[in-house]
Formats: structure tokens, sequence, C-alpha cells
């Protein structure tokens, strides 16, 4: 590993002059006249009557393909300059091109759902069965069966069209609100200096109690302030989704969540009552850390911040030679692509102002490379973010070579291989522990994501779930929703908090996304399925990278159900699978009690 690694992320490679640039203008231009060409090609198609005329529709899906590919680069693109600097209008400006983009081409895709959905069963059947086509058999069969299920072609591009100032348009909002909130925060010098949203979600898990305390009344005062706009945004996004699965003839607010995730409601549910049964350990690991630090209950700026109270900083270099060797451990091939995206500056983690909050993984499937966002501040969560993020990586390395549309995997099978990767890192540095102080820190670091996937995401989805059902009786007030809130935060935690966040619903991303509804239970998802999939890879040793490999790749192309079954010989849809996997995540709680019984 060299040493000083560069900490910025190198965009110039894909399109030189960020927002500015004149290629990626070139660019967006040839792909708006290409989608336009394909749509006109498209509509002039017939719908298939015989085998030999499908044939004609082999170029027609190669040029599909093409086109997401190129979207898909050049929505990386806009969104890694919008998250560097969240003061570049020119970025927004892009993003509303590529919302443009996104549109024009669902309408294509529409389209060719609509001839799909008008083949008649033998000729669709023969169709998948053409070795040219057969490799992207799932997903175009799950295209026509969701065609069925959805407004005819001229509605739904309607919807589509209209979707983009609207439904997209209230999701990008979040990006301007969150641009302009600013949290004050005094230094050790006595100097007051204002944090952006990402610095200051740092601070929150400041060793010294006293300093998370104090920011987060700024950080909650600073979300109030911006709770009006926040509410409008949440209530128009939610408004549009419920008048268009109204539309659909759907009745299920989860329906669209778990098709687009390829789950069903028997596997989540199996899942999410699992958990509850296992929250009372969680709830032992709390009043525990609660008295380790000397408090009657844990607050909400408690829960993820460190027991130690002067936590070493773990510079840059030396979190990424730990991430690459503990990935080499595992598989060869895992370590390589980290060190390279470490060498070929892949990954954006200065800390700096005006970047957006959070982290992210990218994909650049033209240039077959990832682009990683986050903000490192030397802390072991920073670490564990930045193993998350080249898990993601990782996933879509792997897939790089294949067909662009069997690339295209769910959020919770993405969210297993990023699990996957921290539990590599955290379980080794565990393991590898200089004294036992050491090791109750980094136990305790990684119990915290237990906490997080079992208890903050399940107020996430109560949150989301309970929101959804008021919505259908009108708008919510921004009181209304901390309201609903803290009472969902109440529940998942088991009322084990001495204080919790109810402008949370404000503060978060995840509840402003537009491309994936719902976007919370696949993290839980993702890691109770990568611990599962951990459990096998300790007992199979060195033996199992390959067959992770062949799992990953296999996760565009066949429901959650269907890849447990083949790669795992289990069935998710009862509760066996997952209690395996909390049985693992209990055993870290219990090692932790025992650890620190006689520190209380």
């Amino acid at each position: 590993m060299s040493t000083q690694l560069k900490q910025t992320w190198d965009l110039e490679s894909i399109f030189s002059g960020g927002s500015s640039s004149e290629s990626f203008a070139a660019y967006l231009k040839q792909l708006d006249q290409d989608i336009a060409a394909l749509d006109k090609a498209i509509h002039e198609a017939s719908v298939p009557d015989t085998l030999e005329n499908t044939y004609a529709f082999d170029s027609l899906i190669e040029q599909l393909q093409d086109a997401a590919a190129r979207l898909y680069e050049g929505s990386s693109f806009v969104s890694c300059l919008g998250a560097e600097n969240q003061d570049d209008k020119k970025a927004v400006q892009l993003s509303g091109k590529i919302a443009g983009l996104s549109a024009k081409l669902l309408g294509v895709q529409t389209m060719f759902d609509s001839i799909f959905q008008n083949t008649t069963d033998e000729v669709w059947t023969a169709w998948l069965a053409r070795p040219e086509i057969q490799p992207i058999s799932f997903v175009l069969n799950e295209s026509r069966l969701r065609a069925k299920e959805k407004m005819p072609p001229e509605l739904e591009n309607l919807a589509l069209d209209l979707a983009v100032d609207g439904y997209h348009g209230w999701g990008e909002f979040y990006d301007t609100i969150v641009s302009k909130v600013k949290i004050p925060f005094v230094e050790e010098n006595g100097e007051t200096v204002y944090l952006s949203a990402g610095q200051a979600a740092n601070k929150l898990q400041h060793p010294d109690r006293k300093v998370r305390e104090e920011l987060l009344v700024s950080w909650e005062k600073a979300w109030n302030d911006a709770a009006d706009y926040c509410a409008d945004t949440l209530n128009h996004l939610g408004g549009f989704r419920l008048k268009l699965y109204e539309r659909r003839g759907w009745d299920a607010v989860l329906k669209e969540p778990l098709d687009i995730n390829r789950m069903s409601q028997e596997t989540l549910d199996a899942m999410w009552n699992v958990i509850t049964r296992s929250k009372p350990t969680l709830v032992k690991y709390l009043d525990r850390k609660a008295q380790l630090l000397g408090v009657e209950k844990l607050s909400w700026a408690d829960v993820s911040a460190p027991i130690a109270s002067n936590s070493e900083t773990i510079s840059y270099d030396d979190a990424a030679g730990s991430i690459v060797e503990q990935f080499r451990k595992f598989s060869p091939r895992m370590a390589e692509f980290a060190q390279h995206a470490f060498d070929h500056q892949w990954i954006e983690a200065e800390d700096r102002p005006g970047k957006r909050p959070g982290g992210f993984c990218t994909g650049l499937p033209v240039s077959k490379e990832t682009r990683i966002f986050m903000t490192y501040a030397g802390t072991a969560s920073n670490v564990s973010t930045l193993a998350h993020e080249l898990g993601h990586g990782y996933h879509q390395h792997v897939m790089d070579d294949m067909e662009i549309l069997n690339q295209n995997y769910a959020m919770n099978v993405a969210e297993t291989a990023s699990t996957f990767a921290e539990l590599i890192v955290s379980d080794a540095l565990i393991k590898e522990a200089k004294d036992e102080e050491a090791q109750i820190a980094l136990l305790e670091e990684k119990i915290q994501n237990s906490v997080a996937f079992f208890m903050n995401i399940h107020a996430r989805f109560l949150f989301e779930t309970r929101f959804y059902e008021k919505r259908k009786e009108g708008l919510l007030s921004s009181s209304d929703l901390s309201e609903l809130m803290e009472e969902a935060q109440r529940e998942a935690y088991c009322n084990a908090l001495g204080s919790y966040h109810p402008t949370f619903w404000a503060s978060k991303l995840h509840f402003y996304i537009t491309g994936v509804p719902f976007y919370n239970f696949p993290y839980t998802f993702g890691y109770m399925f990568s611990m599962g999939i951990y459990a096998q890879a300790q007992k199979e040793g060195s033996d199992f990278a390959a067959k992770y490999d062949a799992l990953l790749r296999d996760t565009g192309r066949m429901t959650v159900e269907e890849l447990a079954q083949k790669h795992l010989g289990t069935d998710v849809t009862k509760p066996a699978f997952w209690q395996g996997a909390a049985d693992l995540c209990i055993a870290d709680i219990e090692k932790f009690l025992d650890m620190t019984q006689n520190r209380v």
C-alpha cells in the first residue's frame, strides 16, 4: 500500500471539465439522439407472431442495453458532481437533463414491455429459449409480468413524463434543502464554526458525550427549521406514489418495493419476526452501554458513539491498508479490486465543507469503473463505511462483463455485498486486537451495526408504512411527521432510550429517494443475508470465495428466494435461516456483556 493516498476522487478520467465538461454535453446530446432513434424504431415494430419474427428485436434489445449503460454512466457522473459540491448549480441542471433522459428511456422500455406483453405465450416461450436471448430471459420475463400489472403504455409514459418535474423533482429538492442546513459547532478554542450536514453527522459520533449532546440539540434545531420544507417534499412524494398505485389498481403500498427487490412478503415477514424476537438481547446491550457511559438511559446521540472516552483516530492510509489486508485473507481478487480503487483515486473521502452527507458507491458500466463517496474523519465507523462501499464496488466489478440487463441487481442484494465486506474487516480486527480494551471497542462497533439494522432501520420501516396509511387521508404537518417518527423509534428501540430524534424523517436522505421506494428494509435484509453467507464462508474457508463471486453474479437474474436456494441451499421464507443469522448477532452481544460485566 502506497503512503499518503489521495482522498479526493478522479472524475476527470470520466469526463474532463466537471459540470462544464464539453465532452459530457456532447455525450448527453448523442445519447438523447440515440434514445429518440430507438424510440422511433420500437414504435414502428410489430408484435412478433412467429419465432422468426423475434429475430428483428435482437438489435433493438442490444441498443436498449447500450443506451441503459450510457445513461447509467452519465447519471453516476452527475451524482458525483452534486455530492462533492452541493453548491454546483450546473450539476443540478445536469441532474435535470439526466432525469429527462431517464424518462425517455423508461418510455422506450415501456413500449418494449407492451410488445412483450402482447406476444402470445407460445411465441414468448420460444423467444426466451433462443441462445441469443436466454441469458437475459429472467429480466425480459420479469418485464413482461410487470407490464401486465401496470396501466396501458401511453398512460405509463405520461406518468413517466410528469414524474420528471413532479415526483423526481420533489425528490431532488432534498439536495437543495440539505445544502442550506448549517449546524453551529463550538471548537476547542471557543470559536464557533458552521458545519455542513455531512460534517455534523460525523461529529454526532464524537467520543466526548458533552460534545455529542450539544451538537444533537443544534442538529435537531437545524432540521426543525427546515422541517416544513421537508414535510411538503415528503407529502408530495407520498401523494404521487399513492395516486399512481391507485391508477394501476395496486392496493398494497409494499407491492412496488417488494417487486423491485425481487422478494416476497412472506420472506420480509419471516425476517422481521425473527428480529423482533431477538430484540430483548439488544436491549441488554443498550442497558449495559448506558451503565458504561454512566447514564441511566442512552440518548439518541449515544447509541452509535464509541464507549471509550478518547477513541484513537485511524488515518486514511491505515484504514486502506487494513481493509486490503483483510479482504486478501478471504479473496485475492477482492483485495486487488480495493487496492486498485485506492491507487486510482476512485474514492472521495476528504473531510471538507460543502459535501453532501452520507456515503455511496456508484457504478460506471461504460468505463468499467466505480466511484465511492464518503466523508472520512478517522472513526472506526468511517472505516466500516469505507469497507462497506468497497463491497458495493466489488459487487459491480465481478459483473462488469455481463449483459447490462443482468447487472440491474436490487438494493437488498446490493447491501449483501457491502455488509459482507464490513464483516470481513470487523471480525478480523476484533480477533487481532492488541488488548482486551481494543477488542471490546471493536466488538462494540460491530454490535452497533446490529442495533442499526434491527432497530434504526426497523423504525424507518414502521414510520414509512404508517406515513403512507395516514397520507391516504390527507397531508401531514411537520409536527405530525415528527410525532410519527418518535413513535416508531420508541417501538423499534423497545423504549430503551432516554431521548429520540423526532426530525430524523427530515434529515435522512433515504426517505426522499425516488428510484427505490421504502429505501430501508433492504439494508436489514442485506445485513441478515450477509450474516448467513458469512457463516457459510467461515465453514468452507478459501473455497468459498469463488462461490461468493458466483452468488453475486446471479443477483440480477433471479429472485432472492431462488438465489438463496441455489447458492446456500436454504429457504428464506422460513424463520430458520434468519434465526441463524440473528444468533450470530446475539453471540456478539453475549460476548460483549461477558467481557464488560466487571466494568460497571
